[in-house]
């Protein structure tokens, strides 16, 4: 499946500006602390796509602005970035959109992937190097099921392959849940524990029978459809392969999507970890609850542009708070961020400004340190607020904020 367009990136030492030396910090979800990242000189992610239907809403924008800051500060610090992202085109809840609506499934993916595709290029969401559908990832899927249950690492119940969580001995450590914390989510983010057959309440679906009336495809384990974790097991497998160096998303899939994955991918291949970080963004509230499809209460980023709000706005909005925590969209929100964009904008305007270096490195700094974005964008704020003498600072400010922020000016 194919990409969106990726736009270029400043390079700050073509500015005039000196190279980046700080390591990356980043909060780890299983252990509760920020930790040095230290990729090699290519630096791996992945990160969960969405299912395509309602994209893109702030939710989805929130989580992939986050992770584009991660490929931007590595890519400043000199690294190659291999990033990975997936599309859910076949699911349960795309399969009832699309039964509700009357639309093909089919058809409500591509349209819905194609939405996401432009609303990431208008955000300057860099993009993945392989963007990877469910369904073109079938035959890795099968080959990730047929690995696990040559470990009898599988068992059925009822025509359908489940994966039994004791195989891991490692399970638990991504999520950092206890058993009695994981069991009331996996019910509420589409697991089934209460399932009669099943061995361990936790056990996970692989491979799932085919349905009346819904798509199946062939396989050792009978005509199906593959189960959610497993999707994103196989293709980090196969194009980051193990240990790669962080995994991220929402933080609503920490348990049970990323927890599950990792077990996945960690029997299957005899290797551990499957990533060295996992690394969640918070979820996105509205009217006093968080943004959801479920709900029904969600912004679109495309309904915004529509409505004449330049993406840079958008973006600023999402910057101004820290990717781990949760917080509300108002429309007072994006006057701010609008206000600020044309604040830059003037600034960068002028013919001087004060000296760059200053605000260049408090960047950094603030970046390096778990992504405080909201700190970066107040380190620019002083430095726009300030006239100055240098002739070379508004350029290499604007650098700066494309380069590192992703923000246009």
């Amino acid at each position: 499946m194919r990409s969106w367009h990726a736009s270029d990136i400043p390079s700050l030492s073509d500015a005039g500006l000196p190279a980046a030396t700080r390591p990356l910090r980043l909060h780890d979800t299983g252990t509760g602390t920020a930790r040095q990242v230290e990729p090699q000189a290519t630096a791996r992610m992945y990160v969960c796509g969405i299912t395509p239907y309602d994209a893109t809403h702030i939710g989805h924008a929130n989580t992939y602005v986050a992770f584009d800051l991660v490929n931007r500060v590595w890519r400043d610090l000199g690294h190659r970035v291999h990033y990975v992202q997936n599309a859910t085109d076949v699911d349960d809840p795309l399969l009832e959109r699309a039964q509700q609506t009357g639309e093909d499934w089919r058809s409500l993916a591509d349209r819905e992937i194609q939405l996401f595709r432009d609303d990431m290029t208008a955000l300057r969401v860099l993009p993945p190097d392989q963007y990877v559908g469910a369904v073109e990832a079938i035959p890795l899927i099968v080959e990730m099921i047929e690995k696990l249950r040559a470990k009898d690492a599988t068992y059925e119940v009822g025509g359908d392959i489940y994966f039994p969580v004791a195989t891991d001995p490692d399970f638990g450590q991504v999520s950092g849940l206890s058993r009695a914390g994981m069991v009331p989510l996996f019910a509420e983010r589409g697991g089934d524990p209460d399932r009669p057959g099943k061995r361990d309440p936790l056990d996970a679906l692989l491979w799932m029978a085919r349905r009346p009336g819904e798509p199946g495809w062939e396989s050792p384990f009978g005509e199906g459809r593959p189960g959610w974790h497993v999707e994103c097991s196989a293709i980090s497998v196969e194009y980051l392969g193990m240990a790669f160096d962080v995994e991220g998303g929402g933080s609503d899939l920490a348990f049970p999507h990323h927890e599950m994955g990792a077990s996945h991918a960690q029997v299957a291949t005899g290797e551990r970890p499957h990533a060295r970080s996992y690394v969640h963004a918070g979820m996105v509230g509205l009217d006093g609850e968080k943004m959801s499809k479920s709900r029904g209460n969600l912004v679109f980023v495309s309904r915004l542009r529509r409505d004449g709000v330049d993406p840079m706005a958008i973006r600023l909005a999402l910057l101004a708070h820290h990717y781990r925590s949760d917080w509300e969209w108002t429309g007072a929100e994006l006057e701010s961020a609008s206000a600020r964009l044309e604040r830059w904008r003037a600034a960068v305007a002028r013919p001087s400004g004060p000296a760059a270096a200053p605000v260049v490195d408090a960047v950094r700094a603030h970046l390096a340190d778990d992504l405080d974005a909201p700190s970066a964008l107040a380190a620019v704020d002083a430095w726009a607020a300030v006239h100055g003498t240098d002739t070379s600072a508004p350029a290499q400010v604007r650098a700066l904020s494309d380069a590192l922020l992703g923000v246009v000016l």
